[in-house]
């Protein structure tokens, strides 16, 4: 049966956890992060923590390796005694049996005999066998000397050992020199021997006891320190982990957030701020950032607004302009055409003069009110199928007049598959005559301007070709900004800079881009591309 009740309980306690251990909106890390240290004093504090870790898990390990070691020394040491008591109750047990031999009956006599029937009484067994007595004496007295020291608890038993063999060695020694031995020294010496021999095998056994019991705990503290130290251990790792989890998140989360903050005020984006809770150096960071973010947005509502002013400012001085210069260029030419009367030859130089400077002068005045029109947002594309081939068949008729003059060849290579196209044809016929203009200007005598246009790529390209001077790589993208110029068109002292700033905004009006590819010394191609859904 499931019961209902205790699911929200265990997900609340999973978004705990998760909470816990996840990178956002961590308590841990924002703990870590409202700490009033500087970065450097935490990463040093979190290194040594993990060095104190790694310091714990070396003295543990120093630990049961002397725990491990000194039960080693003290099994040896009863191992050793365990020998010395096993050797001291086989010497018992053997002195016990010769007693055996001399009181047992005939099968155990002729058998400890060497198959010969035993003597008749115990003087004479043990005298018949006095180098075998004599050489288990000598044996169970160099067992009775241990060479260590025997345990608080076996003292008295080893005691009574030693006391027992000089017993037994004074009872031997009277039996085989008298000529007529007593039963009962015999049953003395028995009895002094069953007794070493227990007292013996009680210090054997006790002893491997104590080994047993030894080496039972060797493999419970071996199982327990092992244990210890494997959880120790995962332990300092999972603090490690955890530490560095906590303290790396408290410092790469704010560099995110700083980060991304950055990334919207580069995009223009100034509406936001960013919420940095660490009171170190990225905290200062932090504010400092939202302090630029807000000067930022005040600075960049001026610009806007100068910029509003600029532009209103030139689209009105403009028109205002052109008016007057309008009737400067249409009274030369009625003059030129003698239309009131006869001019003479320096007239006629002072009129064309007139003319040539009127209308260079409109030219940049219609540039400027239409980059400021552009600027200002007041221009709307009037889109209509048109030829782009007429189009640029139409400039270079216009520039044609020059292209002579300079020497310089005009020529188009038409795309068949391409012909008519969506756009503005005047702004687009613009930014031709643009080019073209440029192109003829700057390409010196025997030069040649190439007009080509094709699809590429989803894209419709158009290209405008020189043999001139070349552009400099650092002024490949200069040249599209307002009053711009190259050293050689500041040299020609012709025009003043806006043509290409104008043309990039109409192309880029209409969903396309304007670049150069050029080298100084082999010429300059500009290219500008329409989206074939416009074309």
């Amino acid at each position: 049966m499931i019961n209902v009740r205790a699911a929200p309980a265990r997900a609340a306690a999973f978004v705990k956890w998760r909470r816990l251990f996840g990178r956002a909106d961590n308590p841990l890390v924002h703990g870590i992060a409202r700490l009033p240290a500087k970065v450097r004093t935490k990463l040093l504090v979190s290194f040594l923590g993990i060095a104190v870790l790694l310091l714990l898990i070396a003295l543990l390990g120093l630990r049961v390796l002397g725990q491990s070691n000194s039960r080693s020394e003290s099994l040896k040491a009863l191992e050793e005694r365990a020998a010395g008591y096993q050797n001291l109750y086989t010497e018992s047990t053997t002195f016990r049996d010769l007693l055996a031999y001399c009181a047992g009956g005939a099968d155990v006599g002729k058998f400890l005999n060497g198959g010969r029937p035993a003597p008749g009484s115990t003087r004479d067994c043990l005298r018949s066998i006095d180098r075998t007595v004599g050489t288990a004496l000598a044996g169970l007295g160099t067992a009775t000397r241990l060479g260590f020291e025997p345990a608080a608890d076996e003292a008295a038993i080893f005691g009574q050992i030693k006391g027992d063999y000089r017993a037994l060695n004074g009872l031997v020694a009277r039996i085989t020199a008298s000529s007529r031995p007593s039963l009962a020294l015999h049953a003395r010496a028995e009895v002094f021997a069953d007794d070493l021999k227990i007292a013996a095998a009680t210090l054997a056994n006790r002893t491997q006891n104590k080994t047993d019991a030894l080496v039972a705990q060797n493999r419970r503290a071996y199982s327990g320190s092992r244990n210890l130290f494997l959880g120790v251990g995962i332990g300092a790792i999972g603090l490690a982990l955890l530490l560095g989890f906590v303290l790396s998140w408290s410092l790469i989360g704010p560099i995110q957030r700083i980060g991304g903050r950055l990334a919207a005020i580069a995009s223009g984006d100034f509406s936001g701020h960013v919420d940095v809770p660490n009171r170190d150096e990225l905290g200062d960071l932090g504010k400092n950032v939202n302090r630029m973010n807000d000067e930022l947005r005040r600075l960049y509502r001026e610009l806007e607004a100068t910029s509003r002013h600029k532009s209103e400012f030139l689209a009105n001085m403009s028109h205002e302009l052109r008016t007057p210069l309008n009737a400067i260029i249409g009274f030369s030419q009625v003059l030129r055409e003698k239309m009131f009367g006869e001019i003479n030859q320096k007239q006629q130089e002072y009129l064309d003069d007139i003319l040539s400077s009127g209308n260079h002068l409109l030219s940049l005045i219609n540039d400027v009110l239409d980059l400021s029109k552009v600027e200002a947002g007041q221009v709307e594309l009037e889109v209509a199928t048109f030829s782009l081939r007429e189009a640029l068949e139409r400039g270079i008729v216009m520039v044609r007049e020059r292209a002579t003059q300079n020497g310089v060849q005009l020529a188009l290579e038409s795309d068949p598959n391409v012909d008519l196209v969506e756009g503005d044809e005047r702004r687009i016929r613009q930014v031709i005559f643009n080019l073209l203009s440029n192109a003829v200007k700057f390409t010196p005598a025997g030069g040649r301007v190439d007009v080509r246009y094709q699809q590429l790529n989803g894209e419709l390209r158009i290209f405008v070709a020189d043999t001139g001077p070349g552009i400099a790589p650092e002024d490949h993208e200069r040249i599209f900004d307002e009053f711009h110029q190259t050293d050689e068109g500041a040299q020609q002292h012709e025009g003043t800079g806006l043509g290409l700033a104008l043309s990039k905004r109409l192309v880029e009006l209409h969903g396309g881009h304007i670049w150069v590819d050029s080298e100084l010394g082999k010429g300059s191609t500009f290219v500008f591309t329409m989206p074939m859904g416009s074309a």
